[in-house]
């Protein structure tokens, strides 16, 4: 199964692709999506087109997304959910099945310790997927959410992709 991870952003949008066969995990692609504009709504409208690129691209079967959690910035925390906003939509326009994850339970499926570092998670996406380059510390984090999918939500999202192919 193909899955597409994706850490939201505002200024860089994190996505990975993974495929994952009988418990095997590739590498099949990443990067970082930069919105461009100057407003809110040009930026959006930037990350809608640039993930709408890397779906039709990669034909993934299901997609996942890091969750958020509110900070003390209450202003970051709206960009963040609008950014997020578009990282959900995307998936959804392509009938993908999406599996949700809070931060602490992909650091705690990839690395083990559910408050691990960044260049922890760095790391061990590198041990996951030997040969891997990786675009930056965003596509890192998109590869490690693709990761805990493939282990938690894996086998649901397969078996809806298999609904959905059969129908077709």
């Amino acid at each position: 199964m193909r899955i597409l991870g994706i850490d939201p952003g505002l200024r860089n949008l994190g996505w990975g692709v993974i495929e994952a066969e009988r418990g095997r995990l590739t590498h099949v692609a990443n990067g970082i999506c930069h919105s461009e504009g100057g407003d809110l709504a040009m930026r959006l409208m930037s990350l809608h087109a640039q993930l709408t690129e890397i779906v039709a691209r990669h034909a993934p079967a299901a997609a996942a997304v890091e969750q958020t959690f509110v900070n003390k910035d209450g202003a970051g925390t709206l960009k963040l959910g609008q950014a997020r906003a578009i990282a959900l939509l995307v998936p959804a326009q392509a009938g993908l099945p999406i599996g949700e994850y809070y931060p602490n339970t992909v650091k705690k499926t990839v690395v083990g310790v559910g408050h691990a570092a960044k260049a922890q998670v760095d790391h061990m996406v590198r041990m996951q997927l030997p040969g891997v380059e990786i675009a930056g510390p965003d596509a890192a984090d998109a590869l490690a959410i693709a990761i805990c999918h493939a282990h938690h939500g894996g086998a649901a999202g397969g078996l809806a992709a298999a609904v959905q192919r059969a129908r077709a």
